[in-house]
């Protein structure tokens, strides 16, 4: 069955199909937005290469949801929270790679590194970010309940870490 869908010289048409047409409403989007968009994730990110890559994520997330897009009345807020979430998990990603990168002779960067994503986003959040469960709830889709329990049980991973650190500053 196979052999029948090959065409000349053992090539897919399948395979060859031309990808679904790009509507022309977000193509107007992206020529809109696309400068914007860059230099807000260049600020967080620092290099071209990392915040290229951010954009380009964006806008097939975008794309991906761009027919239920269209329906909101707030288009622009929801492809901007799209922009913003993805730069912001991007940065995330990138700090938690420099943390393990890191030593301080405790383990505390190397333990960090080693949270699940969920807790190393909501100890960042929280502790160097600031925010309460609330906002970074909604920045992450969970409930704050679901935020403080990721929170207590990074806490709980770290808490040796701490410990150890806080012993050898104590007995200097």
């Amino acid at each position: 069955m196979t052999e029948e869908v090959h065409g000349e010289e053992g090539h897919s048409p399948v395979a060859e199909a031309p990808p679904r047409p790009i509507p022309l409403e977000f193509e107007a989007h992206y020529i809109t937005h696309q400068e914007a968009y860059h230099e807000y994730a260049l600020f967080y990110l620092r290099t071209n290469d990392a915040a290229e890559r951010a954009v380009h994520r964006v806008f097939l997330e975008i794309l991906r949801h761009w027919d239920a897009l269209l329906t909101e009345s707030d288009l622009q807020q929801q492809t901007w929270a799209i922009m913003r979430r993805t730069v912001i998990a991007e940065a995330l990603l990138n700090f938690r790679n420099q943390l393990t990168a890191m030593d301080t002779g405790n383990g505390l960067y190397t333990a960090l590194g080693s949270l699940s994503p969920r807790q190393f986003d909501v100890i960042v959040l929280r502790y160097i970010a600031k925010y309460d469960a609330k906002h970074i709830g909604w920045y992450m889709g969970i409930t704050p309940s679901t935020v403080d329990y990721h929170c207590r049980k990074a806490r709980e991973r770290l808490s040796p870490i701490w410990h150890r650190a806080s012993n050898k500053e104590i007995t200097k």
